[in-house]
């Protein structure tokens, strides 16, 4: 087990590393503690539970709302939970998201930290202190910044997962490639999935490299007013899409990256969308996608990133070099027209 403190502008978060959730009752009391997961994680792993008060919610993105929420601090108030209550999202990126926002909210703020269970939540969602919900077709629209208390990786969750999600998170690793690694995303090129999948110290260190390269980026500017805005590479037109075509997360932001790479040699003359393209095909996710451009359009500008009748849309000037080009709407509109 290898164990980080990393720290942000009003908190710090606790890494560990290569782990395992029975080092749980290390870090908390058990009797002060409430693990939240979702039906899937909980049925394939029920032993890991035992002993832990745990709340189980129905799996998927549908459920990261308002009413999911209200569902938990219902039975955190009749679990008794106070201000000296730890909640820990043990899950995929709806869980720790959805958990960070309670804990966030419950009697004005309770310690939490997560467990992630997928890659998707180990390199992305998991880190950087966004917790938030969906509210209708806008994505994570209502949350906070909040960094958890502690982040542990057991990897033994990884055997339960389906071949999708893997496909799932390696989107957010080609994305970390494309905007900040060069070299790893040569590494990406000469591997495959089935490369990480076969090996525990291929994938724990491509796991524990991701997670810092997010992490750094989030210490740099952990409120998102500069460089955080690099990780959303491929997320503005992917959210959008997400939403309106029930797309994982993952595929999604596979099929924003590919078009933001064509954006990208349209306004900084990138020139190596063909080797993103491969990419992304070789790791078994979607690229172009036809979709009605005016919906996703009409969705995409209602997106965080907006400020007022500008984008701050993440281009790449090359690979492991992404840059932040304010895009007026209405030009915007007619590039997307253009796809």
């Amino acid at each position: 087990m290898k164990h980080l403190k990393i720290k942000f502008s009003s908190a710090s978060t606790d890494f560990y590393l290569a782990s395992g959730i029975s080092h749980l009752k290390k870090i908390i009391e058990a009797k002060a503690a409430v693990l939240i997961t979702d039906e899937n994680i909980y049925n394939a792993h029920t032993k890991r539970f035992k002993g832990w008060n745990t709340i189980i919610l129905k799996p998927g993105e549908e459920y990261k709302v308002q009413s999911t929420a209200d569902a938990i601090t219902e039975q955190l108030i009749e679990m008794e939970a106070d201000r000296k209550s730890t909640l820990v999202g043990v899950g995929g990126g709806v869980i720790t998201d959805i958990t960070g926002y309670v804990a966030s909210v419950y009697m004005r703020g309770l310690r939490f930290g997560f467990v992630p269970t997928s890659v998707l939540g180990l390199v992305d969602a998991s880190i950087g202190g966004k917790n938030g919900i969906d509210v209708g077709a806008y994505k994570n629209m209502v949350g906070v910044i909040r960094q958890p208390s502690f982040i542990l990786h057991d990897m033994a969750f990884l055997k339960s997962l389906p071949q999708q999600e893997w496909e799932n998170g390696f989107a957010e690793i080609i994305k970390h490639a494309c905007i900040k690694d060069a070299a790893m995303f040569t590494e990406l090129e000469k591997n495959s999935l089935k490369t990480y999948q076969s090996s525990q110290k291929a994938i724990c260190s491509l796991i524990e490299r991701n997670a810092l390269i997010k992490t750094k980026v989030v210490q740099k500017d952990e409120f998102e007013k500069g460089d955080r805005r690099l990780l959303n590479f491929g997320h503005t037109l992917g959210h959008a899409l997400e939403t309106q075509y029930e797309l994982l997360h993952g595929q999604a932001i596979s099929i924003g990256m590919t078009y933001a790479c064509h954006i990208s040699e349209q306004l900084c003359g990138f020139r190596e969308t063909e080797k993103v393209v491969n990419l992304l095909a070789k790791y078994n996710l979607p690229t172009y996608a036809t979709f009605d451009k005016q919906i996703v359009f009409n969705v995409l500008k209602m997106d965080k990133k907006r400020e007022r009748r500008e984008m701050n849309y993440v281009l790449l000037e090359r690979i492991g070099k992404g840059v932040v080009k304010s895009i007026s709407l209405k030009q915007l509109e007619k590039i997307i027209g253009e796809f």
